[in-house]
């Protein structure tokens, strides 16, 4: 080769090196454009999640020094819940707790433990405290619902972004979801929902051998089945239904009811479409039930048959049934709403059917202008049975009950069904509403320059407005006695073992259970607030009968009387504390009436010790 051609072939373009400038260029303009084609995705998920820091505001910046004053018993309960299961990091932790109940213990399947996430917020609780933990997943379930069913709308149903993010603020901030919120954080992670129908829609287009969606749409290649997919995306829904099951069961159990009734509208307006894809889809079923099986069999077994277990529901259907005037109402805890509502259900955090005439209506029309979707005409089947059905066994009206009977009533007193609430079943028309507004603004937004494309989504704003969440209301938390805060409990009972406060805790009054919460439950207590088989015939009961030194403690904290003690009692208070397995018995200065109940305590177990801000008396 001569000098004159190596100089010129010097002088070309030399190809980038692997790994060279221009491959490292390349990359990160690749980030680069991803991240812009997801920006408005980016824009959506901050707003919920700052919207849902707005609604929980009031307990920050100290968690701990706040509760919620809609519903206090049960946030104390849950905190407790997430204190226990942190103490899967520490290797003890079984689904049957002896730091509840002592000595008989708690069936925390047969509870709401919402044992997931007390796992995924462990580190945070053990670092920071259940408190922080609990006010992290009040707002977390609330912003996290709402993002998962914005992707859902966005992606699988292709939704423009404007129409997802609409129906994604709905899922994740509908009336229900509010008022749920208000210490039920069983009922409001609603974040695999969006999982669960993505892993159904793949099921259903994999099982598909045309290829292509119920309305003639081509998704993929005809002539079989893709049986890798149904296969696979059976197990992934097997598993997500498992971690379901320890997030919250009755979410679940709503959603099943759901799905069946929407699977049987959509095969009556498609039976073509459902025969052709039913072999295979019920195959990807069958794989997903396997995997369920494989991974829920034991603890089933053990929330239905094992140690204090319950096969049966705690509260009355007819009690927790929702009022007919209740769905056009507006509740409390809506901007537009006023005080008046409480007068049309059990308690502000039962909110779940309050939409307000202006959604009512709009919702109607946009199913009616969209019947000929199958999907729409699924979801307002959905939604009519959902809604009657969260009416009880008996309809009210207005406060009145009528002898008109629900559709509930064909299901009231059937096994597992009724340990869901009816008016709870209103939560699952929240989604089905979801949709079908979804469905509105997104058919509007591509009409074109025509007046439906500005009055429909008018009319969902307008229509969504009353119903704009306010902040939710919180009151100052009572302090830690500092016999538990500076760690003095350890000088009369060791890890693992009984302290019983004066009084026990009780379903009404749990507030000693928060003791044990700042502890990570070091220790154990008797009694308690929890769900047990202590009804009559074994039945599930709201805590647990009281022994004779409870019974009198309880009565002297109501009363402010001391009684007079005899020997007898003596002898019983002896037995109980046996009984418990009791290693101390702990009086701290800030509960009611504490002079009486020392006293009270001091006639049956004799003289107390100061211990910081408490009196004891160590068991021997």
């Amino acid at each position: 080769m001569s000098r004159s051609a190596t100089a010129a072939q010097d002088t070309g373009p030399v190809p980038p090196r692997p790994g060279g400038p221009s491959t490292a260029g390349s990359r990160w303009s690749r980030i680069a454009a991803a991240a812009r084609g997801h920006r408005v995705d980016a824009v959506v998920c901050l707003f919920f999640v700052l919207f849902a820091g707005v609604l929980t505001h009031r307990l920050w910046p100290a968690p701990g020094a706040h509760l919620l004053a809609f519903n206090p018993e049960d946030q104390t309960l849950y905190e407790w819940f997430l204190a226990s299961d942190a103490r899967l990091l520490f290797g003890d932790f079984g689904l049957l707790s002896d730091r509840l109940n002592a000595p008989d213990g708690v069936n925390l399947m047969a509870n709401t433990t919402v044992i997931a996430l007390g796992f995924l917020m462990a580190p945070v609780t053990v670092l920071f405290g259940a408190p922080v933990s609990f006010a992290l997943l009040v707002a977390g379930n609330l912003a996290a619902s709402a993002i998962a069913f914005y992707f859902l709308f966005s992606r699988p149903l292709g939704a423009h972004r404007l129409a997802a993010a609409t129906g994604g603020a709905f899922c994740g901030f509908a009336p229900g979801m509010v008022s749920q919120s208000n210490s039920h954080l069983h009922m409001t992670a609603l974040w695999l929902i969006p999982v669960m129908m993505w892993l159904l829609i793949r099921i259903m287009r994999a099982a598909d051998p045309t290829g292509s969606t119920p309305d003639g749409r081509i998704l993929g290649p005809a002539g079989r089945p893709d049986r890798r997919r149904i296969v696979t995306s059976g197990g992934w829904l097997g598993v997500v239904v498992a971690v379901q099951v320890f997030v919250g069961e009755e979410v679940l159990f709503l959603t099943a009811v759901t799905l069946i009734i929407m699977a049987a509208a959509f095969a009556a307006t498609r039976p073509r479409y459902a025969w052709r894809i039913l072999p295979n889809f019920v195959a990807g079923m069958l794989v997903a039930v396997a995997v369920g099986v494989v991974l829920l069999g034991y603890p089933l077994w053990f929330q239905f048959a094992g140690p204090q277990s319950v096969s049966d529901g705690v509260f009355d259907p007819a009690y927790f049934s929702a009022d007919l005037a209740s769905w056009p109402a507006v509740s409390e805890l809506s901007v537009a709403g006023s005080a008046a509502a409480a007068e049309l259900t059990t308690g502000p955090a039962e909110y779940n059917t309050f939409l307000g005439w202006p959604l009512v209506l709009v919702t109607a029309a946009a199913t009616a202008w969209l019947i000929r979707r199958p999907v729409v005409v699924a979801c307002a089947a959905g939604t009519l049975l959902m809604a009657g059905l969260s009416l009880g066994p008996r309809i009210v009206v207005d406060g009145a009950k009528s002898d008109v009977p629900g559709p509930y009533a064909l299901l009231d007193g059937m096994p597992v069904v009724d340990g869901a609430l009816p008016m709870r079943f209103a939560l699952a028309v929240i989604p089905l509403i979801a949709v079908i507004l979804t469905l509105a603004v997104d058919r509007a937004l591509r009409l074109g320059w025509r007046p439906a494309r500005l009055a429909v989504p008018a009319a969902v704003a307008v229509a969504l407005i009353p119903v704009v969440p306010a902040p939710l209301p919180a009151m100052d938390r009572d302090q830690l006695p500092e016999f538990i805060a500076g760690g003095h409990w350890r000088s009369c009972v060791p890890s693992g073992g009984v302290l019983v406060p004066v009084p026990p805790a009780t379903p009404p009054q749990p507030w000693p259970m928060a003791w044990a919460t700042a502890t990570t439950v070091d220790f154990g207590m008797p009694e308690g607030f929890f769900i047990g088989p202590y009804a009559p015939g074994g039945d599930a009961s709201m805590g647990t009968f009281k022994l004779p030194t409870s019974k009198i403690l309880a009565e002297v904290a109501r009363t402010g009387e001391v009684p007079e003690i005899t020997d007898e009692e003596r002898a019983r208070a002896r037995r109980d504390l046996t009984r418990w397995g009791a290693d101390c018995v702990v009086l701290v200065d800030d509960t009611p009436h504490a002079a009486e109940l020392r006293q009270t305590t001091e006639d049956l177990l004799g003289p107390g010790q100061r211990v910081a801000d408490a009196w004891t008396w160590p068991v021997s």
